[in-house]
């Protein structure tokens, strides 16, 4: 698979593409991802990107002219590619999910294309025929921390990038739930114990209790979950439940059951920030640029 990253700032992905596991996939040829700066493909002597937008208003937007033509090269590098999609990171698209996740890593390649400032000019999407993807309901500074997400998340699912696969069938939503409870040594830590189910080495105990606990955070934390999904109360297929969501914030006490559930409580937006720099404000709710059918970073 390869990935393209448009941006205006390239130094920001440098140290987030050379470490950890997707440093590693790059270099053993599992995932090939490219940068390309936008303000190369600018014309004048300043070089400029940007411009006031018709009508008036705050901020400034992203000209077409540059934005187009570097996705346009950067698609031109490969046309012999039968499944290639152009993503603008911005608030005003579909929001990022595992379902979605799956369907990106099935993909040859993926180009990303990071706002800022005040967004896009609506004829950089309708010109380049692309769709518009938001991570969260939340303001960012530009595009490029909501297009690291979207990297991230679709990189692992490359097969190889995660040394065992079965650990990818028992994550963050994979399942519709929430991630239950975990454990590791020390067995008693501070006075609290390991769930002794856990310790009986008995594997359909096991797998009961973790769906039941998932089932329990994800009513606590994420009810939305299960509004849609059927048979929530019974017991895991196969005899082993899905781990469930990982979500980071807003943690809240499991019922039932030892540990917090974690949830992401806000949604990511990626969208530019407040007083962003050289384009005036950015407008909330997207990643990268911002403002209507913008770049932002995806909400």
């Amino acid at each position: 698979m390869r990935i393209d990253i448009v941006t205006l700032f390239p130094e920001m992905f440098s140290s987030f593409l050379d470490g950890s596991l997707l440093g590693a996939a790059r270099r053993n040829g599992l995932i090939d991802v490219r940068v390309t700066n936008i303000r190369d493909f600018a014309e004048g002597v300043h070089r400029q990107v940007d411009d006031r937008p018709y009508g008036g208003g705050p901020g400034m937007l992203l000209m077409p002219g540059p934005v187009v033509s570097c996705v346009e090269a950067v698609r031109g590098d490969a046309p012999a590619c039968r499944t290639i999609r152009t993503i603008l990171m911005a608030p005003a698209g579909r929001r990022l999910d595992q379902a979605l996740v799956e369907e990106l890593a099935g993909l040859e390649r993926i180009v990303l294309v990071c706002g800022r400032y005040e967004g896009f000019d609506a004829r950089i999407g309708q010109t380049l025929d692309a769709e518009t993807l938001s991570i969260g309901d939340y303001v960012l500074s530009g595009g490029e921390v909501a297009a690291a997400v979207v990297i991230d998340a679709v990189a692992r699912l490359v097969p190889g990038v995660v040394g065992n696969r079965e650990s990818l069938v028992e994550e963050s939503f994979s399942e519709g739930l929430l991630e239950y409870p975990q454990y590791t040594r020390p067995e008693v830590f501070r006075g609290s114990r390991v769930p002794d189910v856990l310790l009986s080495g008995h594997h359909g105990d096991v797998a009961r209790w973790r769906h039941e606990q998932s089932l329990a955070t994800t009513r606590a934390v994420r009810p939305d979950l299960l509004a849609d999904r059927p048979g929530t109360e019974g017991a895991p297929a196969g005899g082993g439940p899905g781990k469930g969501a990982r979500r980071r914030k807003g943690r809240e006490r499991i019922p039932g059951g030892q540990g917090t559930a974690a949830s992401s409580g806000a949604r990511e937006d990626a969208g530019s920030a407040d007083g962003e720099p050289a384009g005036g404000p950015v407008e909330p709710g997207g990643s990268g640029s911002e403002g209507p059918g913008g770049p932002g970073t995806a909400p």
